[in-house]
């Protein structure tokens, strides 16, 4: 899962970013226009906005990504109480509030359900190609009959796979989707973890799914 968060101040972001980051790959944008930059050049899973923002208002910044076609669910931080303010987050297009301070566990409850709704979007809670299964909502794997546990990283690589069967996917479209830019520069951060995927799903097993395309990626398959 790959989210943004578009707030200006930077020492909260980077707090922020760490204390997500055993969960989830994250971008900062520290500007409106950084932040509108980052959502159209990347596919998020979800956004979190800050309403107040150096160069524009957080409101007016969710209101233009829903009209440039964004439609990753976007989690505004406001410190406001005014009713208004809420109500006008949410006719922006934003997806639900938080108000500030915060625990750090609300935040991630909160973003555990929204992602939960984009997941009930995409209607299927279970993958399945050929006979490996994955379960979404458990985050469970079996292939046949056999039981795979998968770290964090290879299920997320994974699943982006399985919802994409037959597609081939590049280096930098994985990186893209399941790391924070600063990952850019490790050339073989990819090959490590398809590796390491393929040590569970594919080595055990006479059918492999994995496939390499050379020069152009990889691609899951029967």
């Amino acid at each position: 899962m790959k989210l943004l968060i578009i707030e200006d101040d930077k020492y909260f972001a980077k707090t922020l970013k760490n204390q997500l980051k055993p969960d989830y790959a994250v971008d900062l944008a520290f500007s409106s226009k950084d932040g509108e930059h980052h959502a159209k050049a990347y596919d998020y899973d979800l956004i979190i906005l800050d309403v107040g923002l150096p160069d524009n208002d957080g409101i007016s910044l969710c209101a233009q990504l829903r009209r440039n076609g964004i439609k990753s669910p976007i989690l505004m931080l406001t410190g406001e109480f005014a009713v208004n303010k809420k109500v006008a987050a949410l006719d922006s297009g934003a997806d639900d509030y938080l108000i500030k301070p915060f625990h750090i566990s609300e935040l991630q409850a909160r973003l555990r359900a929204l992602l939960r709704r984009k997941a009930h979007a995409f209607h299927a809670k279970v993958l399945t190609l050929g006979d490996l299964r994955i379960n979404l909502a458990d985050r469970t794997v079996k292939r046949g009959k056999q039981d795979i546990v998968l770290q964090r990283k290879e299920f997320q690589m994974l699943e982006y796979f399985m919802k994409h069967p037959g597609t081939i996917i590049s280096r930098d479209t994985l990186i893209e989707h399941l790391w924070d830019s600063d990952a850019e520069s490790c050339t073989n951060i990819i090959d490590v973890h398809i590796k390491y995927l393929r040590d569970h799903i594919d080595r055990p097993f006479s059918k492999k799914l994995i496939k390499t395309i050379y020069g152009l990626g990889y691609k899951l398959d029967v």
